[in-house]
């Protein structure tokens, strides 16, 4: 006995030594210029010192900072990684439907670390993951923290919350095949649907996401207005803000939109038919728009070549319209437009193409470029860690050639990525 306890003791102390943090590395950037806040201006050379995944120091010029490592971007403008409020990081674009009844749901985190590495090399370096399978995006969320997956940090909602037979539950099978497939998140009335955002809560849920309208890709030619009642909404947003939660609302009729904000839900995801009531109900509840208009351009260039079905087709066609003035719309009435794409509606990689749709529709390069940096990380509550290069804050950083505050298309092209500390290659 003594001799089994004498091993054990010295098991546990070598398990000890192999799980001690590992030395913390300092890196030095040596960057052409820095654009620390979307608020600020380029400065001239500078220095970005990092050391265990955080930012420590920046300072002017080039001058001997002693690290272990040197990353010579000094012919680059180093900024602030962007954050993408929108993202289906488990999928891609198509509208095979039926690949729900014959995929497995694991299938989702293979595909996921794809659009990880993918997502984070385009320059985003947070995102927020607004509904999948119901643990896909969690462990895709864990394999990035980890380091395990090449990709960005996760803030993942899970399954999206819906009423029966809507925008996220199954439809388009037979009744059998539908019920089989069911997620698990529908409710009805308020006293269920408090009870599934503490299920989502419960099972790792980061945001609460729910479909507070019909949906244009979804197997339904009708119910874009309200999906759920009043009553369910408010218990919706009042259960996830007791929890510490926000929630986010798929929205495109205006009295979805409304009544969404009304109830206190904190974005609107797409928001098409925002008009001025519901968007003066958006300002009065701070509500935030995140547009997607990167959605309504992956869905446009499927049309007439069979991706979609005639239902789908039809209502690509009747929101087409309304998406070239949307920016502008809610920006009439004061509603804060944050950044999201929709990406995995169109082909993930080309989440930066959304900044020059936002400034077509009268936004300056620096608001443009704020709303996918500070406004974004206040949106998520974490204005405190990401959307700007300060010491203390997560090394997320990325380089371009050019000064994206004068103009922000050249975050098209991204040619340095850093993610909590680490180098994306």
């Amino acid at each position: 006995m003594h001799h089994f306890r004498k091993s054990l003791m010295a098991g546990v102390a070598a398990l000890c030594v192999a799980a001690a943090p590992a030395w913390a590395e300092t890196v030095a950037i040596r960057a052409g210029s820095v654009i620390t806040d979307a608020a600020g201006e380029a400065s001239g050379p500078a220095t970005i010192i990092v050391t265990d995944g955080k930012i420590t120091s920046i300072t002017p010029g080039h001058g001997a900072v002693k690290a272990d490592r040197e990353i010579d971007l000094k012919a680059r403008t180093v900024l602030p990684g962007l954050i993408d409020l929108h993202t289906h990081l488990t999928g891609d674009p198509g509208g095979d439907f039926w690949k729900e009844a014959v995929e497995p749901e694991e299938w989702g985190v293979v595909v996921g670390a794809k659009n990880a590495r993918i997502t984070a090399l385009a320059g985003f370096t947070t995102v927020r993951e607004a509904g999948s399978g119901k643990d896909t995006a969690f462990a895709l969320r864990r394999g990035t923290a980890e380091g395990l997956v090449p990709g960005p940090r996760i803030v993942a909602a899970g399954p999206a919350l819906a009423i029966i037979g809507g925008h996220a539950d199954v439809n388009g099978f037979r009744s059998e095949v539908n019920e089989l497939l069911d997620s698990g998140f529908t409710c009805t009335g308020p006293v269920e649907c408090a009870a599934k955002v503490r299920l989502a809560s419960q099972n790792g849920s980061d945001v609460i996401k729910i479909t507070a309208t019909g949906g244009v890709l979804s197997q339904q030619g009708r119910g874009l207005e309200a999906h759920f009642t009043p009553e369910e909404m408010k218990a919706i947003a009042d259960t996830a803000h007791s929890l510490g939660l926000k929630v986010m609302a798929h929205a495109h009729g205006a009295r979805g939109i409304q009544q969404a904000a009304e109830a206190g839900i904190d974005s609107i995801e797409h928001g098409t038919y925002l008009d001025e009531a519901a968007a003066k109900a958006m300002k009065a509840s701070g509500t935030v728009l995140v547009p997607t208009l990167m959605a309504l351009e992956g869905v446009s260039e499927g049309l007439g070549k069979g991706v979609y079905t005639p239902v789908v087709e039809n209502k690509i066609r009747a929101v087409q319209p309304l998406m070239n003035s949307l920016v502008s719309r809610a920006r009439q009435y004061g509603v804060t437009v944050a950044f999201g794409t929709d990406a995995g509606v169109y082909q993930h990689g080309r989440n930066a193409e959304e900044l020059a749709l936002m400034k077509k529709q009268g936004m300056t390069d620096r608001e443009v470029l704020a709303s996918a940096t500070t406004v974004a990380a206040k949106v998520l509550g974490m204005e405190s860690q990401i959307g700007r290069l300060a010491p203390g804050y997560s090394a997320d950083i990325i380089a371009v050639s050019g000064n994206p505050l004068r103009d922000v298309t050249v975050l098209e092209k991204v040619d340095f990525v850093m993610v909590r500390g680490r180098v994306i290659e």
